[in-house]
């Protein structure tokens, strides 16, 4: 399994807000951090405060925080919510899947129950697990 590079980047930039909680951060110091693109970051972002996970602020002091307290915040959720446009594999893909094996295969099933325990995992971790008491993540993300 491999995730994509937008939710790689949506758990930096949550990341990086979180470490640096109470302060307004900018996209081009989130790039810059965590070795990303602002035009693709700029994407994550939109999704991102479109499904409240952070906020973003117009203007000249503008920039990002989180959008709720990052206890409350699911890994899970940010994943599914990235992943879940792409099909795991194609028989999970409905009408586009053209698997000749799709009336007798059982690692469907076996596939299934695997990324359910996945995700299961990811939303017993909040955002606050990956961060507090993380002095070598502060280190890294910290905005002086």
């Amino acid at each position: 399994m491999r995730l994509t590079t937008r939710t790689n980047l949506a758990m930096r930039t949550l990341m990086f807000c979180a470490v640096n909680l109470g302060r307004t951060v900018r996209k081009h110091e989130i790039a810059e951090a965590c070795n990303a693109s602002e035009n693709h970051l700029a994407q994550v972002i939109h999704l991102l405060a479109q499904k409240g996970f952070i906020r973003t602020i117009r203007g000249r002091n503008g920039g990002l925080a989180l959008g709720r307290p990052a206890e409350a915040i699911r890994v899970g959720e940010v994943f599914r919510t990235f992943e879940a446009a792409l099909p795991f594999a194609e028989c999970f893909a409905g009408a586009e899947n053209h698997c000749p094996l799709v009336g007798v295969c059982r690692l469907r099933c076996a596939m299934a129950e695997a990324l359910e325990a996945f995700y299961g995992r990811l939303d017993r971790t909040t955002l606050a697990d990956l961060v507090n008491e993380n002095e070598g993540l502060e280190r890294l993300l910290k905005v002086a």
